[in-house]
C-alpha cells in the first residue's frame, strides 16, 4: 500500500500554520470592510443601450411605463430612463424593471443607477483671492463693460487687479521666490485666447464681475436641474466651481478680484455636483458639447481618506474614451483632475480611479512654503 501524504510535513507544519491563520485573517478583515461599506442607495433611473436609436428608445420605454429622458451626454445610442413607480431612492435593486429591459431584444445592456459620493477638492479658504468677498457685486449685470475684442494683453507690467499681489503662485511670492513660471507664456501671447475651458462642478457665477466677459453659455449647462443655466444655488455651499472658475480665466486688467492663469480663456461651467451624483451624471458632464469644449476641469472624486477605492462607472468610462478619441473634433478631449487632498490621511491618488485614469491629467499643488 502506498504511504498517505500529509500536506503538511513536519518540517513544514509552522509555515502552514502561519499560512493558515493569515488566510483567516483576511478573510475576517474582508468581513469587516463589508460591514463597514455604506449600502448602495438605488435611484428610480436606468441606462440603457439600444443601439437602433431615438424611436426604438422612446418605443421600449413607453411599453414598460418608463420615461425617456433622452440620450446620455455624446453617448450615441445610450439613453437614460425614469419610471414614477420605482422608488427615487432605494437600498434594493429593482429586478422587476430591470428584467423587463433586459429581455427585450434592441436593449444591449441595462444599469439602474445608484448614488456616487463624490467631494469637492477644496483645500480651505487657500482659493479666497476669488470669490467669496465679493457677493454684493454678484448681481450686477452690468458690472463689466469692458468689450471683449479690446482686452488687453500682457505686457511685463504688473496687473492692476486688487488682489492679483496676492496670488502669490503667479507673481513670485513662494518660497524662495518660485512660482508657476507662467510670466513666460504671457509674455509669448498664451493667454488661453481661443481655448474653451469647462469646469465641471457645482455650477459657476455667470454675471460674477470677474468672469462675466469671458463667460462662454455653449460650455455651460445644468444637469442638477436639466436646464441651461449653471448658476449655483445661493446657500452659501456652492462657491467651489465659480473658485475654480476664477483661477482658471478670472478676467485681468480690472478692478475686481486678482487674475486667472489663461485670463483670455472661455470659461464655462457644468452643475453636476449640486445634487444626487451617478454614472449617467458624470457621463453627462464629460460628454458636454465636445466639438466646442477643449478641456474639462474637475477638482472633485471619491473621497480621499486613505480608505476609498473607487472610480468611474461604464457610462463615465466610455465618456473618458468617447473624449479622447473623438473630442474636440478629432484631436481629443483634454480632461484635467485635481489629486486631493488625501496626502494628510496617507491616501494615494492612484487609489483614484479618476486621476490614475490614462485618459485624465492629474494635477498636484505645493504650499506657499513649498
Amino acid at each position: 500500500m502506498g504511504r498517505s501524504v500529509s500536506l503538511c510535513s513536519d518540517s513544514g507544519a509552522t509555515r502552514c500554520m502561519a499560512l493558515l491563520v493569515l488566510a483567516t485573517l483576511l478573510v475576517i478583515g474582508s468581513c469587516e470592510v463589508a460591514l463597514k461599506r455604506k449600502p448602495v442607495v438605488y435611484m428610480n433611473q436606468f441606462a440603457v443601450h439600444i443601439p437602433t436609436g431615438d424611436e426604438d428608445a422612446s418605443s421600449i420605454a413607453a411599453k414598460h411605463g418608463f420615461r425617456n429622458i433622452g440620450q446620455i451626454g455624446a453617448l450615441k445610442g445610450f439613453y437614460l430612463f425614469e419610471h414614477q413607480r420605482v422608488h427615487k431612492r432605494s437600498t434594493l435593486h429593482n429586478d422587476e424593471h430591470h428584467g423587463k429591459l433586459h429581455q427585450e431584444p434592441r436593449v444591449l445592456w441595462v444599469q439602474q443607477q445608484h448614488e456616487k459620493r463624490r467631494v469637492k477638492r477644496d483645500f480651505g479658504d487657500s482659493f479666497a483671492t476669488f470669490g467669496s468677498d465679493f457677493s454684493g457685486l454678484y448681481d450686477t449685470g452690468d458690472a463689466v463693460q469692458v468689450s471683449a475684442s479690446h482686452r488687453p494683453h500682457y505686457r511685463g507690467a504688473p496687473f492692476p487687479d486688487p488682489l492679483y499681489k496676492e496670488q502669490w503662485y503667479l507673481n513670485g511670492g513662494a518660497k524662495d521666490g518660485y512660482d508657476m513660471n507662467i510670466a513666460h507664456a504671457w509674455e509669448k501671447g498664451y493667454t488661453g485666447k481661443g481655448v474653451v475651458v469647462s469646469i465641471l462642478d457645482d455650477g459657476i457665477q455667470t454675471n460674477h464681475p470677474d468672469l462675466a466677459l469671458n463667460y462662454d453659455a455653449l460650455a455651460s449647462t445644468d444637469i442638477n436641474d436639466n436646464d441651461n443655466d449653471p448658476m449655483p444655488r445661493d446657500n452659501g455651499d456652492n462657491k467651489h466651481g465659480t473658485r475654480c472658475a476664477g483661477e482658471v480665466a478670472a478676467v485681468a486688467f480690472n478692478q475686481y478680484c486678482g487674475i486667472g492663469v489663461a485670463y483670455n480663456a472661455s470659461i464655462g461651467g457644468v452643475r453636476m455636483l449640486d445634487g444626487t451624483v451617478n454614472d449617467a451624471v458624470e457621463a453627462r458632464a464629460l460628454g458636454l458639447n465636445p466639438d466646442h469644449i477643449d478641456i474639462y476641469s474637475a477638482s472633485w472624486g471619491p473621497e480621499d481618506d486613505g480608505k476609498t477605492v473607487d472610480g468611474p462607472g461604464p457610462l463615465a468610462r466610455r465618456a473618458f474614451i468617447n473624449g479622447v478619441t473623438a473630442g474636440r473634433k478629432g484631436k481629443g478631449s483634454i480632461f484635467v483632475w485635481a489629486s486631493g487632498n488625501g496626502g494628510r490621511h496617507t491616501d494615494s491618488c492612484n487609489c483614484d480611479g479618476y486621476t490614475n485614469s490614462i485618459f485624465t491629467l492629474s494635477i498636484s499643488s505645493a504650499t506657499q512654503g513649498g
